[in-house]
């Protein structure tokens, strides 16, 4: 058999389980937030009024945040490349009985509302350009991005494991810092979105881990190729109106790291949590080309480490086009 039908055999072995990782991982509609929740209300009298309290708090937080809450919020409303993308997976069909497609629809659904109320928010700042912004959304969406996994769920499962751990903390980074400049209603928003951002975390880590009690070296080696090529960040290929593809990319990592939202060691500290989740150092019946994988593993989060810690962040002063100067 070859190794796609395999990576199918186990996707319908997993897929017997997905009511049950629904029902763990993913909120019911009636019972989970939505985006009004945490916006002024229109039908109030106060509905100016509190608008221009956010207006007036958002001159107090400097560009980088901006940026970086704005990478954040075209990343969460590229929602469609990713969904369309996870339908594509091996053993992820359509039909109305794929279990699979169920799970994806209802993970997208949860996530869809991330960008909904921070796109609301933002609009509401008056700090941002947000024509700019919506470019910046529909060129991602259009450019669509390759994060190479093909269609192999093993790799595809690595990468959602570690990218919703990566919003996580870029959002829970962000609730630190609006709460700290007063800025409540950003904090609070930020906390719940990192906490969905958790639970998907989770589930996909989960379903990772059923596979290494199944297919362990297989899983092993799609493990290893993620980190050995590095994840592809969603944002890899930001750009701006009459932009190049990627063009952006370097500038708004760099503020995202200034403003302490995302920084090389984020990545480095992500790498270790999935070893210990995992507890690759624990499993067994590996072939030899999945121990080395392993070995390559362990020994990646440390030496990224020293590489981290040797680069020095710019100082330099972008000019983005999605930014309004106070």
């Amino acid at each position: 058999m070859s190794i796609q039908n395999i990576r199918k055999e186990v996707m319908k072995t997993l897929e017997k389980n997905i009511d049950s990782f629904v029902d763990k991982f993913l909120v019911p509609i009636e019972k989970i937030w939505q985006p009004t929740d945490f916006l002024p209300n229109s039908q109030s009298d106060n509905f100016i009024e509190e608008i221009k309290e956010i207006q007036e708090i958002s001159k107090e937080l400097d560009d980088d945040f901006w940026v970086s809450l704005v990478g954040d919020t075209i990343t969460e409303e590229a929602l469609p490349t990713y969904e369309s993308w996870l339908l594509d997976l091996d053993g992820v069909t359509q039909q109305p009985d794929n279990g699979w497609a169920k799970w994806v629809r209802a993970w997208t659904a949860e996530e869809n509302r991330h960008g909904d109320v921070l796109n609301k928010y933002l609009y509401l700042s008056g700090r941002v350009n947000m024509r700019e912004v919506e470019i910046t959304t529909q060129h991602l969406i259009s450019d669509g991005f390759d994060i190479g996994t093909s269609t192999d769920p093993y790799k595809n499962f690595v990468y959602t494991s570690f990218q919703e751990l990566a919003t996580y903390i870029s959002h829970i980074n962000v609730a630190k810092i609006a709460k700290k400049q007063g800025h409540k209603a950003l904090a609070k928003m930020s906390r719940i979105i990192a906490g969905d951002e958790m639970r998907h975390h989770l589930a996909y880590t989960e379903f990772v881990k059923e596979i290494f009690k199944i297919d362990p070296s297989e899983m092993m080696l799609a493990f290893q190729h993620m980190m050995k090529h590095k994840i592809v960040m969603p944002a890899m290929h930001l750009r701006e109106s009459y932009g190049e593809k990627g063009s952006l990319f370097d500038q708004f990592s760099t503020s995202a790291q200034r403003a302490g939202v995302y920084t090389g060691f984020d990545y480095v500290d992500i790498l270790r949590k999935l070893n210990a989740a995992w507890e690759i150092d624990k499993i067994t019946d590996l072939t030899a080309e999945a121990e080395k994988a392993r070995d390559f593993l362990m020994k990646l989060p440390d030496r990224m480490a020293r590489i981290t810690e040797r680069i020095v962040i710019p100082d330099t002063k972008y000019n983005f086009k999605w930014m309004i100067p106070v």
